[in-house]
Formats: C-alpha cells, sequence, structure tokens
C-alpha cells in the first residue's frame, strides 16, 4: 500500500539539510508520496529506512531492465493508465521474430532485412531494438543455439522464446552475457525455466493458457524468490490478447496489485498469421495499450514509420515541452563569417528546419535561444519569441562569436522586422519563407 507524505516523514532523517533540493523534510516526503522524486535522494536516510520504504513507495509497476550497453532498455514502471494523468515512462520496445521452422535463405534474408530500418526522428534513433528467436517444437539444443548465435550477430537484444529447460540452458550459454529475455515459463515448467533464467542472471517471460493461470505462476514464481519478470499476454486470438493485457495493468495500477506488476509482451506473429497489414495495425493498438514489447514478423519501412512516430508521440512526458538546448548550431561547415538563421527551440521545428537548412548545403548558423519549447507563432503570441527576446540573444550570444550580420527570421513573424531593426543597429534583417520545405529555394536564391 502507498505512505502518505507523514509516513514517510517519520522514517527521514528530520535534518532539513536541503542537499534533496527540498526545503525540509516534510517537503521531501510529500513530494515523494506524490512521486515527483525517490526516496533515494536524500542522502542522509538510514539503511533501514530505505529498505522499508523502497518497496512502498516504489511504482506498483517494476522496473525491468534488459540488455546491455547501447542495446540496453528500460521496461515497466508506469503509474498511471492514461498518459493523462502524468506521463508514460517506458515506451514499448519492438521486436523481429526468427524460427528454426525457418530455413537458412529466410533466416539470412531476415536477418539481412532487419538492420535496413534505423534512421533519426526528431532526435530519437527510430530502429529495431529486440530480435525474438522463437524454438519450435522440432528443434534441438544444435539448431536452436545455432540460430541464437546468428542473431546475437545483430548486435540486438533478444528474446528467446524456448519453453524446453535444456535447450535454453544451451542457449543462454552463448547470450547470456547480453542480457536476453527467457520467455518461456509456464504452469508445467516454471521450477526448471526460473533456475535456468535465475542461473544465468536473465529476465525470465511467464505465460498461461489464460489470465487466472497466468497470475498463479507469477504468484508461484514470486515465492520463489524472482520478481525479474515480464508477462506474456498473448492469448488464443486478438480479443483475449487484448483483454489480457488491459485486464493486467489495470490489476497492477488501480487495483495496486503487484503480482501483475510487471511489463507484458504481446507476440503479433501468433496473431496474425503472415497478415501483415493485420499485424501493423495490431502494432499501434498494443504500442497505445500497454505492450512493452510488441513481437513482429517484419518491420519494413511501411510499418517503422507510422509506427515509430506513433510511439514517439504518445511517449513524450506532456509535463514537459519538447525542446533543444539554446545555442549556435552551425550547419554545413558554417563559421563566423556565415549567415545567421534564427528560429524557436520546439523540438519538432528545430529538426524540420535544421534539416532542410542542411538540404540546402548553403554555410549558416542556426541560433535557437529560448523560447519555452514553443511553435513560432505559440511563442510569438506569448510574448516568448518577441524581439526583444531575439535582440537580447543576438546581443549577449552571438554577436561576440559570429562576425556577419544577417539576420533571418521566421516569416510567420515578419512583424518583427521593423522592431529587430530598431534594436540591432548595423544587422540586415531579412524575413524568411513561412513554411521549412521553402527554406532550400529561398537560400539557393539569396546567393545567386
Amino acid at each position: 500500500m502507498a505512505l502518505n507524505g507523514i509516513q514517510i516523514f517519520k522514517l527521514t532523517p528530520k535534518k532539513n539539510c536541503k542537499e534533496c533540493g527540498c526545503p525540509t523534510c516534510m517537503a521531501f516526503s510529500m513530494k515523494v508520496a506524490q512521486g515527483a522524486m525517490k526516496i533515494e535522494q536524500c542522502p542522509h536516510m538510514s539503511d533501514e529506512a530505505l529498505a522499508s520504504l523502497s518497496e512502498a513507495t516504489a511504482p506498483p509497476m517494476k522496473t525491468i531492465k534488459i540488455g546491455t550497453g547501447d542495446a540496453e532498455f528500460t521496461l515497466g514502471g508506469e503509474t498511471v493508465l492514461f498518459r493523462h494523468e502524468k506521463t508514460f515512462v517506458s515506451k514499448p520496445r519492438y521486436a523481429v521474430s526468427l524460427c528454426t521452422c525457418m530455413d537458412d535463405a529466410e533466416v539470412e534474408a531476415k536477418l539481412a532485412e532487419i538492420p535496413h530500418v534505423d534512421y533519426d526522428r526528431i532526435g530519437e534513433r527510430m530502429h529495431v531494438e529486440l530480435v525474438y528467436v522463437n524454438c519450435d517444437a522440432e528443434a534441438d539444443a544444435a539448431k536452436y543455439t545455432a540460430l541464437v548465435e546468428k542473431a546475437k550477430g545483430l548486435g540486438r537484444t533478444l528474446i528467446l522464446g524456448c519453453t524446453d529447460p535444456e535447450i535454453a540452458k544451451a542457449a543462454l550459454e552463448v547470450c547470456k552475457d547480453g542480457k536476453p529475455v527467457l520467455n518461456g515459463a509456464n504452469a508445467s515448467n516454471y521450477e526448471a525455466m526460473n533456475t535456468v533464467a535465475t542461473e544465468a542472471g536473465v529476465v525470465l517471460g511467464v505465460s498461461g493458457k489464460d489470465i487466472n493461470e497466468l497470475y498463479d505462476t507469477v504468484a508461484a514464481l514470486e515465492k520463489l524468490g524472482n520478481k525479474n519478470l515480464v508477462l506474456d499476454t498473448t492469448g488464443a486470438d486478438i480479443k483475449e490478447t487484448f483483454a489480457n493485457t488491459v485486464m493486467v495493468r489495470r490489476a497492477a495500477l488501480k487495483d495496486q496489485d503487484r503480482t501483475f506488476g510487471y511489463p507484458s509482451i504481446v507476440n503479433l506473429v501468433k496473431l496474425a498469421k503472415g497478415d501483415h497489414h493485420l499485424q501493423a495495425a495490431l502494432a499501434s493498438v498494443f504500442t497505445m495499450k500497454y505492450g512493452s514489447i510488441i513481437v513482429m514478423e517484419q518491420m519494413t519501412y511501411a510499418e517503422a514509420l507510422p509506427l515509430f512516430g506513433l510511439r514517439q508521440n504518445v511517449y513524450t512526458d506532456p509535463q514537459k515541452p519538447m525542446k533543444v538546448e539554446p545555442g549556435i548550431y552551425p550547419l554545413n561547415g558554417a563559421d563566423e563569417n556565415s549567415l545567421v538563421v534564427t528560429t524557436v527551440d520546439f523540438a519538432l521545428t528545430y529538426f524540420v528546419v535544421s534539416g532542410e537548412l542542411e538540404r540546402s548545403g548553403v554555410p549558416l548558423n542556426l541560433v535557437i535561444n529560448d523560447a519555452g519549447g514553443l511553435s513560432v507563432l505559440t511563442s510569438w503570441a506569448a510574448g516568448k519569441f518577441s524581439s526583444t527576446s531575439i535582440s537580447e540573444y543576438i546581443k549577449t550570444e552571438v554577436e561576440p562569436k559570429v562576425k556577419c550580420r544577417k539576420l533571418v527570421i521566421p516569416g510567420k513573424v515578419a512583424v518583427l522586422k521593423g522592431d529587430l531593426e530598431a534594436k540591432l543597429p548595423g544587422w540586415e534583417i531579412i524575413v524568411g519563407p513561412r513554411e521549412a520545405v521553402q527554406l532550400v529555394k529561398f537560400l539557393k536564391d539569396m546567393q545567386a
């Protein structure tokens, strides 16, 4: 049960040292109770108090880490059912499936296809993060291990779909250092699979014939001391899978039932059965509705562009504007004599504008000042992107570093031209186009 601020305050050192950033221990306790701070942020908390508070103040859904290095990902840790209530914490990860039932040519083609989807969108890398390696009933340890080794060569975090403890153990010998997920525990083998996963130090995936069996199996694994789990909520059909996934999340967050407080795997390969259009539609559903790992048969650009865009939109913090750091960004080999272009710090605006500027090939300095993370017209209407804020930033940050005295402003705020000319004597203020897509032609015409 979650503790309130008074209960947490009783266990604090009551020093009011302010080292945590709060003026008093009571203020710190209230923020911990609200989920705004973590109990570990108090540097003077005793080990006994930490032990008693950590479990009580932890999110109802456990945070699970998989993979290592650049391929390490965080799953779970969610505190709300709906994004607008606060924010979602851990975005879902997409996996492409391989199977021992495939012939060598199919496997090689799939391994070659996976790295093709790899691009940046608004400063974030979009790529297939996981590879699901399925062991069918006909495969033996040698065949499965060979496939796992091939998949390991991609450098992606692996999910081992294997229900045979001996085969799973053999496969983990070649990939356990990469901290994969072993997705294979069920009501009939959970003890043996728990031993294999625990010895290898990897996350264990749990499934059940229905949601009741899944609950009982998770409870049994927790009694064995394993809380490093993910729940495979894939059912017999789409309806059952959706119901399972939603009920698991609601039980954890609304009913505070920590037995279901783990991330979920949804295997669309079993549901879509080769229908790539259905697979893409289902992937969008489970991106929004609680799939922590979404397993797909393939991920081409046709699937990636809408899915990654959807994920990025849903899994951003609505409490924080998407913004870039203010500063001078030289593009296309710009130096101190290059043209100056300015726009707002809204991330989407920045990446769209900078992309078009780079495409033009014209050396220039892109100047970003603090506009509150809002779009051009919104920040102008709010008074955050005004002649005063632009001129002050140019005088303090740009003039000491850049010799060029030509400044291009967005066409949507052409009304600022007169004020800027008055506040920036010696500068030529040029009104740019209204849309980013027009920048390439605009800049090339300027050079002509």
